[in-house]
């Protein structure tokens, strides 16, 4: 199968944004508002698209959750929705506004319990997101320390996780190219899908990414495609023939 591509539109303030490693004050604010970034993404001939609300990511509160359903209703494309996912009502709002799936990160490595409860709500509509700096994973937009990368790995594995998505955050904004040999030690250590977040810089690191690894079948790309490093039909065109 082809490497599934999810353009990413990452909201702060009403805009569209890209953090460097994460860091809420060290972001570029693209003069394009989000559903315009999602439309442009759309008529590239995207089938999926990764939006990322970043103020519920930092402080819980979903200021963005609305702009789901306009992306979904002006454009018609499937939409992977994260951050800020902290209660089943969060889950159930997202789903609601048309999200098709939805990434669960801080709640996930705080109350594993959210996880088995989300699951059983809403089955492989579920991924759950583990953004690693090393071994060490990061909650709370990335402010706070929250375990081990392989241990919850192995914990959610167990109970069903269909997908994960693995964040590299020191390679994360960054254009140095994706973290290839710790996507492939976390693809080793589940027997779920995985998406690959951060670093993408080059059609080159989506042919690496794309014959990685059997279970590594996604990648979200982001500050590349607002860089004009290449288009998003370029990159769809080359996963199309992988």
């Amino acid at each position: 199968m082809p490497l599934t591509l999810f353009p990413a539109v990452d909201i702060k303030h009403g805009r569209a944004v890209r953090l460097t490693q994460g860091k809420a004050d060290a972001e570029t604010v693209y003069d394009v508002d989000p559903v315009a970034a999602a439309q442009r993404f759309a008529d590239e001939g995207t089938e999926w698209l990764h939006v990322v609300d970043l103020d519920a990511a930092f402080t819980g509160e979903p200021k963005n959750r609305h702009l789901i359903a306009d992306i979904v209703q002006a454009t018609g494309v499937k939409v992977q929705a994260s951050g800020g996912i902290r209660t089943l009502e969060d889950l159930n709002a997202s789903i609601g506004y048309g999200a098709q799936r939805v990434v669960i990160g801080t709640m996930a490595l705080e109350d594993p319990s959210f996880v088995e409860a989300a699951l059983d709500a809403h089955g492989e509509r579920v991924a759950i997101g583990l953004d690693a700096e090393g071994h060490t994973l990061k909650a709370r937009g990335w402010t706070s320390e929250s375990g081990d990368l392989f241990e919850a790995l192995a914990t959610f594995t167990e109970m069903g996780v269909a997908r994960f998505v693995f964040t590299d955050i020191r390679r994360d904004g960054m254009l140095s190219g994706p973290n290839v040999e710790r996507l492939c030690e976390v693809a080793d250590a589940t027997t779920a899908q995985v998406t690959a977040s951060g670093g993408v810089s080059s059609l080159a690191d989506l042919e690496t990414l794309a014959r990685c690894h059997e279970r590594v079948d996604a990648a979200i790309v982001g500050k590349a495609l607002y860089a004009e490093a290449f288009t998003l039909t370029e990159a769809l065109e080359l996963v199309a023939n992988r």
